[in-house]
């Protein structure tokens, strides 16, 4: 294998996937999908959002499925922690890693969060500082790299200040997500410019969706413009989320490794898919099982 020509694979599936289902997914299937995505191979699955239960039912069960999944000691488990008290949930949950958010954005900030962009990263001076303590790992997702819905373009500077201060706060990754999917390849090209200026590239994440088609494209130039970690929810039929069987897909095309077992993604998508009653938005998982079926 040429070295460089490697690439992890942050499967986001069980907690940035479900988490917008209006209807309760039973426990128990979260589970079961974990354990697929385990032994499909990621190296690291956002298994859990240790938020306030009002705010996001879907994910009130925490707990439980971090206490059921059947843990692979190679993989990193992640979750989602807005808070001390958050914190608390998945240390007690005995998570691997812990995923704290901002914006890019101060309008977005102030409109998802309530609080600006300074305030939003103070919050999480003890989270990550405790975090440290007790050995986990932290990673920072920064929303709206690539533009904003409420003011339009984000500036490639907002971009790298934001990088600058989750790697003051600590990071050890950081996330650079195309929140609403209208990110073009040159763009990509110059944000991961900026921010490997702020954080080493090989650090940086990127996560895109594919609202208007360009996700595929996008991860193409970020991967050309160094980034070597990308973050990808299966595909479940959710708008704008780009499908790991295509990141997959695309990869295997590229002759670039991943270590994670393609038709073994395509089962999960399929389980899930199954399970929550939505059809596959993933090009590369319905024509791989329709290959399947003709065969």
């Amino acid at each position: 294998m040429e070295i460089g020509r490697e690439v992890k694979i942050v499967e986001v599936g069980p907690r940035d996937g479900l988490q917008a289902e209006s209807d309760i997914v039973p426990t128990k299937v979260k589970i079961e999908l974990i354990d697929r995505l385990t032994r499909a191979g990621f190296a690291n699955i956002e298994a859990a959002s240790f938020v306030s239960p009002r705010w996001v039912p879907q994910m009130a069960d925490g707990p439980a499925v971090m206490a059921g999944i059947s843990r692979n000691e190679s993989t990193v488990y992640s979750a989602l922690v807005p808070n001390l008290k958050g914190l608390e949930h998945a240390l007690e949950s005995q998570v691997d890693e812990i995923v704290v958010f901002g914006a890019a954005s101060e309008a977005f900030s102030q409109r998802n969060i309530n609080c600006s962009i300074e305030e939003s990263v103070s919050r999480f001076l003890d989270v990550v500082r405790m975090a440290k303590a007790r050995g986990l790992r932290v990673r920072g997702s920064i929303s709206c790299c690539f533009g904003c819905p409420y003011q339009g373009d984000v500036p490639v500077n907002s971009v790298a200040d934001m990088v600058r201060r989750f790697a003051e706060l600590g990071c050890d990754e950081i996330d650079l997500a195309d929140t609403i999917g209208v990110g073009t390849a040159k763009q990509v090209g110059r944000v991961v410019a900026a921010a490997s200026r702020e954080f080493p590239t090989t650090q940086i994440a990127g996560h895109f969706h594919d609202t208007y088609g360009q996700a595929l494209a996008n991860i193409v130039s970020a991967y050309d413009a160094g980034l070597r970690i990308f973050g990808c929810p299966f595909a479940k039929g959710a708008t704008g989320n780009v499908a790991t069987e295509d990141v997959l897909y695309l990869m295997r095309g590229m002759g670039v490794e991943t270590g994670i077992d393609l038709d073994t993604v395509v089962d999960a998508a399929s389980f899930i898919s199954s399970a929550i009653a939505r059809p596959s938005s993933s090009r590369a998982g319905r024509a791989l099982l329709a290959k399947r079926t003709a065969a």
